[in-house]
């Protein structure tokens, strides 16, 4: 199977997707504004007409470099192009302002992929045990799985677990559109043939995460952008490199983790590393003057993430973070199911994935390195032109999904319902999340009652059942034990 996923993978045109994925995330993520999640939604539609190795290793490269291009305006400009970035920001920009831009980008670099290697080999190790384990999964712990999916994405997403519910409710309540899989009756169709097949999640995505974000640049597309700052001496300096070990195999193997855990993403990893680093300094206070070690270890972290998100994609068939997600989408399109099932049938894309993951980075570091100052110049495109060929890229790929204006039009409604998500300060992941996961719930929770002939006692039948159940009441009591523990601490 290694030696099947080589041969996918050391193709020369699956080689070049790589690169170009890689390099054009470093672009999309260090553009402010421009997130990781919508530059993987606007580079999903050129997938369709690629195999599957293809199309899921250029989303990789895409994933990998955005989630590091974030550092760059986060340093240069202290604004993050990515929410991932935020943390790195707090630093790096100071170090900047001292005139060690080329320094801080260095560290970020070689820490953002040392951190995605050590994500990777997470993933290797870790996905076909879980998967083998997954296969005793029958329809009753699909359910609960796809429960505990929903709660903790809920639970986490946006400023309180409410919003994130109704967040996360209002995509389920739109996976039920068309018709009923078990029954064949239709659920909200309006008589309306476009719908009876419900409607397509990846419109969806383009339009929550693409097509708002170029409404919300409209309102300041005459802003202009601002200068770069001059780069030198990018290459880590020698008694950086300790440090950037250290840290990477530290908080790597911590965003591997935190990105395992659905719903969680980069940007909680980023903190939860910048945290940690901070309370295990000696010098703890001079955090946010410029401490290299501040940068290193969200870098590591949020990198981390990357290989941590795809491990429940594909071992369980639920989406790490909003990007595994829309990779999920693309998996789903060319054909495979996300799963355990997923490692039996189709071994050697799995094992392309692995490969891919592991180039990607060593592609991000090599151009990090080499090519920062050709990709920081992204950073002067003016609005002007940019929010044209989102709106462009938005609307092409809408229509090559079936070639169909009713996309189009899908994805424009959701635009608009995004940018005042985006207006209130309402996370959209929950919505797509709900979108994918809800129609597992469903199914198998009606399969489930079937076989059990009615008997709702089926969902505690057995020992992952309960395990699930006690893992949904964590996540639902978690954040109210949270605010009590803080107002406690606060007294």
């Amino acid at each position: 199977m290694l030696v099947e996923a080589l041969n996918l993978v050391l193709q020369p045109s699956v080689l070049l997707f790589i690169i170009l994925g890689v390099a054009g995330g470093m672009c999309i993520g260090c553009l402010p504004g421009l997130t990781t999640t919508m530059g993987v939604a606007l580079v999903l539609p050129l997938t369709f007409g690629m195999d599957a190795t293809q199309s899921i290793l250029l989303l990789i490269g895409v994933y990998v470099g955005a989630v590091y291009g974030g550092s760059m305006s986060a340093i240069l400009l202290n604004t993050p192009g990515t929410p991932a970035s935020a943390a790195t920001a707090l630093d790096g920009y100071q170090m900047a302002k001292r005139g060690e831009a080329g320094r801080a980008l260095g560290i970020a670099t070689t820490s953002s992929f040392l951190g995605g290697v050590i994500s990777c080999i997470f993933l290797i190790l870790i996905s076909p045990v879980l998967a083998k384990f997954a296969l005793k999964f029958s329809a009753p712990e699909f359910f609960m799985l796809a429960m505990f999916g929903l709660c903790i994405i809920s639970s986490i997403s946006g400023k309180s677990m409410l919003i994130g519910l109704l967040s996360g409710t209002f995509g389920i309540l739109i996976a039920t559109i068309g018709i009923d899989d078990i029954t064949g009756s239709m659920r909200f169709t309006f008589n309306n043939m476009n719908l009876f097949s419900g409607i397509s999640f990846i419109p969806v995505m383009i339009g929550l995460f693409a097509m708002s974000q170029a409404f919300v640049g409209i309102e300041d597309i005459f802003v202009k952008s601002q200068t770069t700052k001059k780069l030198s001496h990018v290459f880590p300096k020698r008694e950086d490199w300790g440090l950037i070990v250290k840290n990477s195999i530290g908080f790597g193997s911590l965003g591997a983790f935190v990105g395992s855990i659905p719903g969680v993403g980069a940007d909680i990893a980023s903190f939860i590393a910048y945290g940690q680093a901070k309370s295990m300094s000696k010098h703890p206070e001079k955090f946010g003057t410029g401490l290299p070690e501040a940068i290193s270890a969200p870098e590591a972290a949020n990198n981390g993430v990357t290989g941590g998100a795809l491990i429940p994609m594909l071992t369980l068939g639920v989406p790490g973070d909003a990007v595994a997600a829309i990779m999920i989408g693309a998996l789903t399109v060319q054909g495979l199911q996300p799963g355990p099932l997923l490692f039996q049938n189709d071994a050697p894309v799995v094992y392309a994935i692995f490969i891919g993951l592991l180039l990607a980075n060593i592609c991000m570091l090599v151009l990090g390195l080499n090519s920062v100052r050709l990709f920081t110049k992204v950073l002067s495109v003016p609005k002007q032109i940019l929010v044209p060929i989102i709106f462009l890229l938005c609307f092409v790929g809408s229509y090559a999904l079936a070639n169909n204006v009713f996309d189009v039009i899908v994805m424009l409604v959701f635009g608009v319902i995004g940018y005042f998500f985006h207006k209130l300060e309402v996370s959209a992941s929950p919505a797509i999340l709900g979108l994918i996961l809800g129609p597992m719930a469903e199914s198998n929770f009606r399969r489930a009652l079937l076989m059990a002939r009615g008997d709702y006692l089926t969902f505690l039948s057995t020992g992952i059942c309960w395990t699930f159940f006690v893992l949904i009441l964590v996540s639902l009591l978690w954040p109210f034990a949270q605010k009590q523990w803080l107002k406690r601490k606060h007294a």
